[in-house]
């Protein structure tokens, strides 16, 4: 498969290397020779200097063999030019990266008409990965297959979890009636991802990942020693589009929000936005605001400023004022493993998101949904089983799957059921795997 990726950028680079593992011809754009060098010096992927508009060197990269063409500048409008030109010169599918999300919602427009086959929108993921946060208060980590049908839920282990000690086999024993499968497991202070056997030990302060049913998630806050609270109070630091978005959306389901803009004309803009929410001007970095504002009456606090530093620090203060949930967005990659670490219990980035989704679009095998972690640099796919794919021949203990990956259960006529040992996948489910990024392409065989 041959694709080109226009944009070295945090985006490009992510999606270039998440390919790469699987000797795909990556050529990678870009206009900046300090950016193709670090790619070049990293990853297996073929670099071309110079400005994706160019037709002659679309040309020249041969863009009628393309099998998928992905725009993902920092330009919403290169990344239109280029993919429209793409298309029109020979690609086989146009994927473009946006930032207003009105072109995502408009139902006026047939884009695909025009040579964009699908259009990504960072803004628009993140406000969404902000509400779904909020709904599972008390996990750090929450991803949803079929409105909750199926979940993967991602915590750090307290104190006081019946877990700690017990290996991987002895908790599923011992708690036999909570449906429940460790897919992965980041120790306190590692940096390394353990997808987890039967011998793993549990211990206090490790960051697990469960795949759990919908009925089991209330049992399951029991057993990371975690208490269940609600979430309706919600101070939002920032009117970004992000932060317009997440909050409008939170209105929408009933959240009551005040939402801090330090731009005086910009607050007034957001206000009339949204008529719901109560808009506050003022500089969310100044404690004394914060304050005022009862952020220690908050149950959540979400910061969204265009600023990296400040929406980590704000986040510690309102954590320091016993708000309970603190979400951050970071612009920095590199922050996203360092969450545990520093105290916010969830740090988001919208490029990784954005490469996610888009990640999804160039996978062999029907995948309808692929997600990231936050705090693990791996992948969860959710896949349909075709007829006669490898996976339905054998009993789940039977598969030879890479112990890089892990079944995290199927969803079989809307509903969920826990892949264990003695299980048969079958054509028609939705089969959701945990793995790292150098698994996938092993993965994807066993769904072909």
């Amino acid at each position: 498969m041959k694709i080109i990726i226009a944009g070295a950028g945090d985006v490009g680079f992510h999606l270039a290397k998440l390919l790469s593992f699987e000797s795909q011809d990556i050529y990678l754009v870009d206009q900046d020779t300090e950016r193709l060098d670090y790619a070049s010096n990293h990853i297996d992927v073929i670099t071309r200097k110079g400005d994706a508009t160019s037709i002659k060197l679309l040309k020249e990269l041969n863009i009628q063999d393309a099998d998928i063409f992905l725009a993902v500048t920092e330009s919403q409008n290169t990344n239109f030019t280029i993919a429209v030109l793409a298309k029109k010169l020979g690609a086989k599918k146009t994927i473009a990266r946006i930032s207003s999300h009105e072109f995502v919602q408009s139902t006026e427009i047939d884009f695909q008409e025009i040579g964009i086959d699908s259009m990504i929108s960072p803004g628009e993921l993140a406000a969404d990965e902000i509400k779904m946060l909020l709904n599972q208060s008390a996990f750090n980590d929450t991803i949803q297959f079929e409105n909750g049908t199926l979940n993967i839920l991602g915590s750090t282990l307290e104190y006081n979890s019946p877990l700690i000690n017990l290996t991987v086999k002895e908790a599923r024993e011992r708690f036999s009636d909570v449906e429940f499968i460790t897919i992965a497991i980041k120790p306190e202070n590692s940096d390394e991802t353990i997808i987890p056997r039967g011998k793993t030990i549990y211990r206090a302060n490790d960051q697990i990942y469960f795949s759990t049913p919908r009925e089991s998630i209330k049992k399951l806050y029991k057993l990371m020693g975690k208490t269940q609270f609600g979430v309706k109070d919600v101070m939002i630091l920032g009117g970004s589009k992000i932060g317009v978005k997440a909050a409008r959306n939170l209105c929408d389901n009933k959240f009551k929000i005040k939402l801090i803009e330090i731009d005086k004309e910009r607050a007034k803009e957001v206000a009339e936005k949204i008529p719901n929410a109560l808009v506050i001007k003022g500089d969310g970095r100044n404690v004394e605001l914060l304050e005022e504002e009862n952020i220690a009456g908050m149950d959540a606090f979400v910061a969204v400023t265009g600023n990296s530093e400040t929406n980590i620090m704000s986040c510690l203060v309102a954590k320091s004022k016993g708000v309970k949930k603190t979400i951050a967005l970071v612009e920095n990659m590199d922050y996203i493993n360092i969450s545990q670490a520093i105290g916010v219990d969830t740090l988001i980035n919208k490029k990784l998101l954005a490469a996610s989704a888009i990640f999804k679009h160039v996978r062999k095998g029907e995948v309808l949904k692929l997600a990231n972690l936050h705090n693990v640099d791996a992948e969860v796919l959710e896949f349909r089983v075709k007829e006669g794919s490898p996976v339905t021949k054998k009993i789940v203990r039977d598969i030879q799957l890479t112990k890089k990956a892990v079944f995290g259960g199927v969803i079989r006529n809307g509903v969920a059921h826990m892949t264990f040992g003695d299980f048969q996948i079958m054509a028609g489910d939705k089969a959701v795997v945990f793995c790292l990024p150098e698994a996938i392409h092993k993965v994807e065989k066993l769904f072909n």
